[in-house]
């Protein structure tokens, strides 16, 4: 079942000390004021911080859900999530995974041990 952007939106504020700000005139979710993912709901899609590696594991397992964000920073790790293509538990995951990779180790720890 596709995920809305509402649905989008309260996976990534379910995280410890998520935020919702503006990027680019696009709501974003930061940790401590890192960005961990943002959300394109006119386009039905959010782009999540993922490591590279990450990222090649997700879109060669869901090809229609994942893809790298055009250029550098797509590079880096960026990537599209389809919201269309998507269901909650994929995009927790994804979004889960951002989050990890923009908080601090100390917060990380704390969500591990909860």
């Amino acid at each position: 079942m596709p995920v809305t952007a509402d649905q989008a939106r309260k996976i990534a504020l379910s995280l410890p000390e998520a935020e919702e700000k503006s990027h680019f005139d696009r709501p974003d979710f930061r940790v401590r004021n890192k960005i961990f993912a943002s959300l394109h709901a006119a386009e039905k899609r959010m782009v999540v911080k993922l490591g590279p590696e990450e990222q090649a594991m997700l879109v060669e397992s869901e090809p229609k859900v994942f893809a790298p964000v055009p250029g550098g920073w797509g590079r880096k790790g960026w990537t599209q999530v389809n919201l269309s293509a998507a269901n909650a538990a994929i995009l927790r995951e994804a979004v889960t995974r951002g989050w990890r990779n923009a908080a601090p180790k100390t917060l990380v720890k704390a969500l591990d041990a909860s």
